[in-house]
């Protein structure tokens, strides 16, 4: 939804009725359902709640989504849109560059942060999953997860040049994708401290910019780290035997 103009006039343009087709329908019942089960839980969000409060027929949730399961799967995946399977195809393609690569991952991490109010909701439906898990969170985990963490942990390795992914490679990644992440746990202290840095779409694209750069600079370390121990090991050589006379 493009940013409402202060300055408008005040005459406006009559509001027009919801579609009632289908579509709407759905996207009502999606952006209902992920609001209330934000706020309430999965438990204790009732399909004739959400039905109520989207102004559609509760029949509408079967026929759309399968089941309230259905429904809370669909409030995971579709409102902040992408897909983690972008992500680890980004991570895997033959000779493209470490930088383009990182920059690729960036983006799609934190593009959604575009979206404001439906991000705030989604992070806090994560944030419950986390505090009252259902069945829905072991599926979270493997696919938007572990999935993602896997792909760029392959990308550090042949990057390093290491065979197989070690402690320190797993360090490296959950920091690489920190960075993403503590914009979606801080933007309430952003939005307090510094309200330009995510208001708008560019502003986005240039923490993804700043992010790739910052995420550059951890690999460099790692990697001048590797060297310093890798030469550390390497034992002296033995002094030359003196010559007899």
């Amino acid at each position: 939804m493009p940013p409402m103009n202060a300055r408008a006039t005040i005459t406006q343009a009559p509001r027009r009725a919801p579609r009632s087709d289908g579509a709407e329908a759905r996207h009502r019942l999606l952006h209902t359902a992920l609001r209330l089960f934000a706020q309430k839980g999965f438990a204790k969000t009732s399909t004739r709640e959400i039905a109520r409060e989207a102004e559609v027929n509760i029949s509408a949730i079967s026929y759309y989504f399968g089941d309230k399961e259905g429904l809370y799967s669909a409030t995971f995946n579709e409102p902040m849109g992408g897909d983690s399977s972008d992500l680890v195809a980004a991570c895997n393609v033959p000779g493209q560059s470490l930088e383009t690569t990182l920059r690729i991952c960036m983006s799609s991490m934190i593009d959604p942060l575009k979206q404001g109010e439906i991000v705030r909701q989604c992070i806090q439906l994560h944030m419950r999953e986390m505090l009252e898990p259902s069945s829905r969170w072991a599926a979270e985990l493997e696919q938007d997860i572990k999935g993602p963490h896997r792909a760029i942990a392959d990308l550090l390795c042949r990057h390093l040049k290491v065979d197989r992914a070690d402690d320190d490679i797993h360090r490296l990644t959950f920091a690489i994708t920190g960075l993403s992440m503590q914009l979606y746990v801080s933007q309430d202290f952003i939005e307090a401290i510094r309200p330009s840095l995510l208001r708008t779409a560019r502003g986005v694209d240039t923490w993804a910019d700043r992010l790739t750069g910052y995420a550059l600079a951890l690999v460099q370390a790692e990697e001048a780290r590797r060297r310093t121990a890798a030469a550390a090991s390497i034992p002296a050589p033995a002094p030359a035997a003196r010559k007899k006379k």
